[in-house]
């Protein structure tokens, strides 16, 4: 089979974005797809590290907007302050920590999904704007169909490389 133009894939892939219901946060399929391509392309052991490290970076966020909350029905001034950071320290050094274990070593892979969740809970998308459980179910489906894009892309699309241009002849030696 004939592959198409990757920029033809890729824009039909982008206007299927279009078509998502409830205010699903679709950019972030985008970051999960360029996040892919980044990491080497959607090969099996890409695939394998960015899916779980993606939804690892998802769930400690979710678990540090929902911690801060409680904090802060607990906590004013100084001691909200010092609780949040001490919040933020150990989830984010632990999920990063858990980057030493070979199937979560794409670090990246864990920011690309923290930050798309801070995004998606912050920016009120999903269908219940500003819910935590909400905002993680919307942002790790978009997320993880980000990949899929990838494999899509790679599958039916094919990038123009430009033909190599002849060498310059050498230059004639001085004597």
């Amino acid at each position: 089979m004939r592959k198409l133009p990757v920029e033809i894939v890729s824009s039909t892939l982008a206007v299927t974005t279009l078509f998502y219901p409830w205010h699903l946060p679709v950019w972030a399929i985008f970051v999960g797809w360029a996040g892919t391509f980044a990491a080497g392309g959607p090969k099996p052991e890409i695939l394998r590290k960015i899916w779980p490290t993606m939804l690892l970076g998802n769930v400690t966020a979710c678990i540090i907007v929902v911690l801060f909350g409680v904090a802060a029905q607990n906590l004013s001034g100084t001691a909200l302050t010092l609780a949040q950071c001490a919040i933020l320290f150990c989830l984010n050094g632990s999920m990063m920590a858990l980057g030493r274990f070979e199937p979560l070593s794409l670090i990246p892979g864990m920011f690309f999904g923290f930050a798309s969740y801070f995004a998606t809970y912050f920016g009120g998308f999903g269908p219940v704007p500003k819910d935590p459980l909400v905002a993680l179910a919307a942002v790790a489906a978009m997320n993880a169909l980000g990949p899929v894009y990838a494999i899509l892309t790679a599958k039916f699309g094919v990038h123009h490389h430009p033909a190599p241009r002849p060498a310059a002849a050498p230059a004639p030696a001085r004597p």
